[in-house]
C-alpha cells in the first residue's frame, strides 16, 4: 500500500541528516516551525488529524523517530539514548533553517520533547505534550504509586529482554512482539499502521525502553527548568500513565502551564477510537487556540 494519496493531502516528505542517521519527515504549510513527534508504536501519520489545521498557520514537520517507518534504524541500545533522540530533532530544526521551534510530542515523543526543551531552551519557543507527564513526575510516581508501578510492569519486562528477544509478559499474559500485535490496537487505518510497523525496527522500540525508561530502584532525578510556555493534554483513561503524574508539574517550569484533561479518553487522545476513545477534534482545537495566543 502506498501513502501517495495521504502525502498529497497531508504534505510532502523528505529526510534530514542527523549525524549520518536519516530522519524521515512529512511537512506542510509555511510560517513558524512546529515539529510533531509521534509515540510508540506509531509514525508521522499519528498526527493526520492535526496537520491540516496546524499547517494553516505554521510550517508543520511530522517526523518518524529513528527506528520507525522510513527513518534509519541504527543498531544498539546506545543509539537510542536520549541525547541521540534530541539530536535528531535538532537536526530537523537545523534542516529547516529556523532559529526556534514549537515541539508537539506524544508518549515517547513527549519524552523527547521535554528533554529537547531542557537541553535547548534558546531554540524551544513553546512545548505541547500529549499524554506524557514530565519525566521527574513519572519517576516520582514510579517510586511511590503502586498503580503506576503496575502500569509500567511491561517496561521492566522490555528492559530485561535479551538482544533479539521478542516475548513480553504483562499482567500474566505472554505476548510475542510483532508488527501485527502493535498494529492490532489501531482500529482505524490499521492497514497503514501495519505497513509502517513492518518497516519499523522492533529492536529499536525495545531499545528506547532500555535506554530511557526509568529503572528500579526508582527515584526522582534533578532536571533543569523548562523555560518556555507549556501545554499539556492528557486523556485521563490512559492505562499506562496515571493522571497523578500530572501533579506538581509546575515545579519543573519557569513559565506558564496550561493543562487540559480529557475524561473518557485514553493514551491516544489525539487519535480516533484507538484502545480507548480519542478526542482528535478537541485536541486540535485546544492546540491551535493555545499556539495562536500572543
Amino acid at each position: 500500500m502506498e501513502f501517495s494519496s495521504d502525502l498529497a493531502k497531508l504534505g510532502a516528505d523528505g529526510f534530514a541528516d542527523s549525524g549520518g542517521v536519516k530522519i524521515h519527515y512529512v511537512t506542510k504549510g509555511a510560517g513558524p516551525l512546529v515539529v510533531l513527534i509521534h509515540g510508540i508504536p506509531g509514525f508521522w501519520y499519528d498526527w493526520r488529524h492535526q496537520i491540516p489545521a496546524l499547517a494553516k498557520h505554521f510550517q508543520v514537520v511530522a517526523i518518524d523517530q529513528r527506528g520507525f517507518n522510513l527513518s534509519d534504524q541504527p543498531e544498539g541500545v546506545e543509539n537510542y539514548a536520549i541525547d541521540k533522540l534530541v539530536g535528531d530533532v535538532d537536526a530537523v530544526v537545523e534542516h529547516f533553517g529556523q532559529d526556534k521551534t514549537t515541539l508537539v510530542g506524544h508518549d515517547s515523543g513527549g519524552w523527547i520533547s521535554w528533554h529537547y526543551a531542557m537541553a535547548h531552551p534558546d531554540k524551544t519557543d513553546r512545548l505541547v505534550v500529549v499524554n506524557l507527564p514530565h519525566p521527574g513526575c513519572i519517576e516520582r510516581e514510579l517510586a511511590n504509586n503502586p498503580q503506576q508501578q503496575n502500569a509500567s510492569d511491561y517496561a521492566r519486562h522490555l528492559q530485561q529482554l535479551p538482544p533479539g528477544g521478542r516475548t513480553l509478559v504483562h499482567d500474566g499474559v505472554t505476548y510475542v512482539l510483532t508488527p501485527e500485535l502493535y498494529a492490532s490496537g489501531f482500529k482505524d487505518d490499521q492497514p497503514k499502521y501495519l505497513e509502517a510497523l513492518r518497516r519499523t525496527s522492533i529492536d529499536g522500540i525495545i531499545n528506547f525502553y532500555k535506554a530511557n525508561y526509568p529503572r528500579p530502584p526508582y527515584k526522582e532525578q534533578s532536571y533543569p527548568p523548562v523555560k518556555c510556555p507549556v501545554l499539556m493534554i492528557h486523556g485521563l483513561d490512559d492505562m499506562w500513565l496515571m493522571p497523578e503524574a500530572l501533579n506538581d508539574t509546575w515545579r519543573y517550569l519557569e513559565n506558564d502551564l496550561t493543562l487540559v484533561t480529557v475524561p473518557k479518553a485514553g493514551h491516544w487522545v489525539h487519535l480516533g477510537p484507538v484502545q480507548s476513545q480519542g478526542a482528535p477534534d478537541l485536541v486540535t482545537t485546544r492546540m491551535i487556540s493555545w499556539l495562536m495566543q500572543e
